[in-house]
C-alpha cells in the first residue's frame, strides 16, 4: 500500500521508452545523453549498437528506463543483421513510448521503416529531430516538421541536440507526461542492466569500430575471456574475434602496433569505467563466419 511519502503517491511516474530509428541518427549518443552515463558505445560508424541495453534515469517525478537498440536497416543477408532487427523490434513488446529519432531536415527509407516498426507494435510515438545544430538553415525546421507530421503520427515532436545536450530537458518532460504512475522498477543509483564485464567488451568493440570502421565494419566481436579482481586492479583477458586471416593482420597493425593502441585506450575508458586500474590483455583470433553462424553469435553473448 502506498503511503504519502511514496513515490506511486505523489505521482511518481515509471516506464519504458524504447528509442528506435535508422542506424547512425544518434540514439545512443542521446541515451547517455539523457541518462547521465555512457550505456552505449558510440562511433561515427553505422549499427554500432548490436544489443538490446536498458539506461535507466531516476529524475524528479519519475524513472524512465529507456531501451537502446540496434538500428532497424532493409538487408538481413547474415544471422548478425537478422539477429540486431529482431532486437530491435522486440524491445517495442513492452514499452509504454516509442522514441523515433531522425535527422533534421532528412526523412528516408530506414526512417519510414522504423516509423512503421512502432505503429504495427501500437506503440504511442513521440518523434524527435536530432543533429539540429547542424541545419544551415534553421528556417527550414518547422516546414520540415509540418511535412513529416502531415503523413505520420505522432504524440508530440521535440527537436534537439544530442551531442550538444540541447533539447533534452524537455524530451524528458514529455515522456515523463505520457508515462503512466508506478513504483520505481530500479534502485535510484542504477544506470544500465548490463554487467561490467558486458560494458568492458563494448569499449573494446568500441575502439575497434573508431579505428578500423573503415576496414573492418562489421568483422569483428568481443569476448571476454578471465576477469579477476586484485585488490584495486581488474585483471582482464579478452579475445577480439574476426572472420578471416587479412582482418586479423588489420586489427593487430604493423609490428602489434594497431593492437597495443586499441588496447591502450580500450583501458583507459575501462579505468574511468570501473573507477580502479585495469590490467588489460588482448589476443585477435579468427573464427571464419562467425557473423553468419547463430550458434557461434549466442556464444558470443547475442541472444534475444
Amino acid at each position: 500500500m502506498n503511503t504519502p511519502d511514496s513515490p506511486a503517491a505523489g505521482g511518481f511516474r515509471v516506464g519504458h521508452v524504447a528509442v528506435v530509428g535508422r542506424p547512425n541518427v544518434g540514439k545512443s549518443t542521446l541515451i547517455n545523453a539523457l541518462v547521465g552515463f555512457r550505456v552505449s558505445i558510440v562511433s561515427r560508424r553505422p549499427q554500432t549498437t548490436r544489443h538490446r541495453i536498458l539506461g535507466i534515469s531516476t529524475v524528479e517525478g519519475g524513472q524512465i528506463v529507456y531501451v537502446d537498440t540496434p538500428g532497424l536497416h532493409g538487408k538481413e543477408s547474415r544471422a548478425i543483421n537478422r539477429y540486431m532487427n529482431r532486437a530491435a523490434r522486440g524491445a517495442l513488446a513492452d514499452v509504454q513510448v516509442g522514441v523515433l529519432v531522425i535527422e533534421a531536415g532528412a526523412w528516408r527509407e530506414d526512417d519510414e521503416r522504423a516509423y512503421r516498426a512502432l505503429v504495427e507494435a501500437g506503440v504511442p510515438r513521440v518523434l524527435v529531430i536530432n543533429k539540429v545544430d547542424r541545419l544551415k538553415d534553421k528556417g527550414a525546421l518547422l516546414p520540415f516538421i509540418q511535412q513529416v507530421m502531415k503523413d505520420h503520427d505522432f504524440l508530440e515532436v521535440v527537436p534537439l541536440s544530442a551531442q550538444k545536450r540541447k533539447g533534452l530537458e524537455v524530451l524528458q518532460k514529455v515522456l515523463l507526461k505520457h508515462l503512466p504512475e508506478g513504483e520505481p522498477l530500479f534502485e535510484e543509483d542504477q544506470v544500465t542492466d548490463r554487467s561490467e564485464r558486458f560494458l568492458c567488451a563494448e569499449l573494446i568493440r568500441e575502439q575497434l569500430m573508431r579505428k578500423l570502421g573503415d576496414e573492418l565494419p562489421y568483422a569483428t566481436s568481443v569476448e571476454i575471456e578471465n576477469w579477476e579482481e586484485d585488490g584495486r586492479m581488474a585483471r582482464i583477458a579478452a579475445v577480439i574475434w574476426v572472420e578471416r586471416e587479412g582482418q586479423k593482420a588489420i586489427v593487430i597493425g604493423a609490428g602489434g602496433e594497431q593492437l597495443r593502441q586499441i588496447g591502450m585506450d580500450a583501458r583507459i575508458a575501462m579505468e574511468r569505467l570501473l573507477d580502479r586500474k585495469v590490467f588489460l590483455q588482448l589476443w585477435c583470433k579468427v573464427r571464419e563466419g562467425w557473423s553468419d553462424d547463430e550458434q557461434v553469435l549466442q556464444r558470443f553473448g547475442y541472444t534475444e
